[in-house]
C-alpha cells in the first residue's frame, strides 16, 4: 500500500496523503485531483477500491499491431494528441510475436474499466483470423471503433482510407506514364484491405491476376514477392503498404535493374521519411490525421451513449508522387 501511494503520488504531483484521501472517498479534495489519482490507479496498473469502481476510467486504449512501421506510431500520436483534447489518456497497446496477444489486450483493457477501444491494423481486417474477443467487447457494451477495412459481421463503427480508390491512383499513375506491364504486391489473402486494392487491380484495363503476389507486411515479404514480379517482366509495382515497396525496390536491385529507370515502384500509407529514401519514394497517403480525430470523435460520441451508426466512414487518399516512379522504357 506505501508504494502504491508513493507512485501515485509521483505521478499526478500531490502528496501522499491527499491520494490516501482520495483511495478511502474522504473529503477535501478537488475533483480534477481526484480524477487525476484514478487516471494515474489507471496506468500503473493498480485497482481501484471497489467503491471507486462504479463508473469506468477516462482511460481508453489503441490496440496497434506494431511499432516498426512507421504509419502506426504516427497515427497513436494523433489519436493520443486528440483524446488528450477531449479529457482522456490513451493506452498504448501493442502486440507481440510469441507474447501479448491482442485478446490479451482486450481482457486488460477490461479488467482496468477503460472507457472506450480504438483499434488500428487488427485481427478484425483479417477474414480468417479469431474474433471472439471482439464478441465479448460488444457483449460488455463497451464502446469501440475500428480503422481501416473490417469484416462484414464485426458490427462496429469504422474509419478508414478508400483502398479502391488508393489503387485506381496508383494504376492510374503508372499507366500515365505508359506502363502497361504493372504488377502488385499485397498483404495476406485475407486482409480486407488488400482485397479492395485487388478488386480495383483486377477491374483495371489490360490487368494481369497472374501479376499479384501475397505477402506478410514486411521488408523481406516485400522482397520475396517483388522478386517474382521482376521476374515476370513488370515494369510498375503497386504495394499495399511502404514496407513492402522498400522491399520491392530492394528485390529490382538485387535482380541488377534501376529504379525508377527500369522498373516503377509505388508505396502505400507515405509513413515517415519515405520522401528520404533513395530513391525517394511514390506512394499513397492515407489521410491519418483526419481519420484519427474522426476515430475520437466517434468513440467519444459513442462515450457519451450518443447514436452512432456502425457504419464505414471512408476518406480520400492522397497520391505523392516522388522519384521512384518514371516513364516506362519504349
Amino acid at each position: 500500500m506505501t508504494r502504491r501511494l508513493a507512485e501515485v503520488a509521483k505521478k499526478v504531483g500531490v502528496s501522499e496523503a491527499t491520494v490516501s484521501r482520495v483511495l478511502n472517498g474522504k473529503p477535501g479534495v478537488s475533483d480534477a485531483t481526484r480524477e487525476a489519482v484514478l487516471t494515474a490507479l489507471d496506468v500503473l496498473g493498480y485497482e481501484r477500491p471497489t467503491q471507486l469502481r462504479g463508473d469506468r476510467a477516462r482511460l481508453v486504449g489503441l490496440v496497434l499491431p506494431e511499432l516498426q512501421n512507421p504509419i502506426f506510431p504516427a497515427f497513436a500520436e494523433v489519436v493520443g494528441g486528440a483524446l488528450a483534447q477531449q479529457g482522456f489518456t490513451s493506452l498504448l497497446c501493442t502486440r507481440t510475436l510469441g507474447g501479448v496477444s491482442e485478446a490479451d489486450y482486450v481482457d486488460l483493457l477490461l479488467q482496468q474499466q477503460v472507457s472506450g477501444v480504438v483499434f488500428a491494423g487488427g485481427f478484425y481486417a483479417q477474414a480468417d483470423a479469431p474474433h471472439q474477443h471482439y464478441k465479448l467487447i460488444q457483449e460488455r457494451k463497451l464502446p469501440a471503433v475500428l480503422v481501416n477495412a473490417a469484416v462484414d459481421h464485426l458490427g462496429f463503427p469504422q474509419v478508414s482510407s478508400d483502398d479502391h480508390v488508393a489503387a485506381e491512383m496508383a494504376i492510374g499513375h503508372l499507366r500515365a506514364l505508359g506502363h502497361r506491364r504493372i504488377g502488385m504486391v499485397l498483404g495476406p489473402r485475407d486482409h480486407i484491405p488488400s482485397r479492395r486494392k485487388l478488386d480495383a487491380f483486377l477491374a483495371a484495363e489490360e490487368a494481369d491476376p497472374e501479376l499479384v503476389e501475397h505477402s506478410m507486411f514486411s521488408l523481406e515479404g516485400g522482397h520475396a514477392a517483388a522478386t517474382k514480379l521482376v521476374n515476370a517482366g513488370v515494369t510498375g509495382i503497386v504495394c499495399a503498404s511502404d514496407i513492402l515497396a522498400l522491399g520491392a525496390i530492394r528485390a529490382v536491385r538485387r535482380a541488377g535493374l534501376s529504379v525508377p529507370d527500369e522498373v516503377s515502384v509505388i508505396g502505400y500509407d507515405d509513413s515517415a521519411m519515405m520522401n528520404c529514401t533513395d530513391p525517394p519514394l511514390t506512394t499513397v497517403r492515407q489521410p491519418i490525421d483526419a481519420m484519427g480525430r474522426a476515430a475520437v470523435d466517434m468513440l467519444v460520441a459513442l462515450i457519451e451513449r450518443a447514436a452512432v451508426p456502425a457504419d464505414e466512414l471512408l476518406f480520400e487518399p492522397e497520391l505523392v508522387v516522388r522519384a521512384s516512379t518514371a516513364r516506362a522504357r519504349i
